[in-house]
């Protein structure tokens, strides 16, 4: 039976020696620095990813649209004409005062273009004309 327990006892050290360790202490310290130093520079470098494609997402976004615009400043009393009827806004009369409406109309269709507000958007009181003598 001694012999028995003899070589069980045997086998055991040698059955476990894969649980001894392998290398020293300073060198898992090195390993495990290592390998959290490459952790972190990947991170890193995702955040920088994100961070640009992010940059990217946002300037595409803002990006003026290159739309035509047809003929805006030739007619935007047609366009006012072809909105909607139902919103339409009037705040009043407007007084001619030595023009004509066709007159009118053209003064406020450059008032319109050269301010950039849509003409629906603009409320004249009244136009008159001056004469340059």
């Amino acid at each position: 039976m001694d012999n028995i327990i003899r070589l069980a006892s045997e086998e055991g050290s040698k059955t476990f020696d894969f649980l001894k360790p392998q290398m020293g202490t300073g060198e898992m310290f090195m390993n495990a620095l290592t390998v959290i130093l490459v952790v972190f520079a990947v991170l890193f470098l995702m955040y920088i990813l994100i961070s640009l494609s992010g940059k990217v997402l946002a300037s595409v976004a803002s990006a003026p649209k290159k739309e035509e615009k047809p003929a805006e400043s030739a007619a935007p009393a047609a366009k006012a004409a072809e909105e909607d009827p139902g919103e339409e806004f009037s705040s009043g009369a407007l007084k001619l005062k030595g023009c004509d409406e066709k007159t009118a109309a053209m003064i406020m269709a450059i008032v319109s273009d050269n301010t950039g507000i849509p003409l629906q958007e603009l409320v004249f009181k009244s136009i008159k004309l001056v004469d340059e003598n």
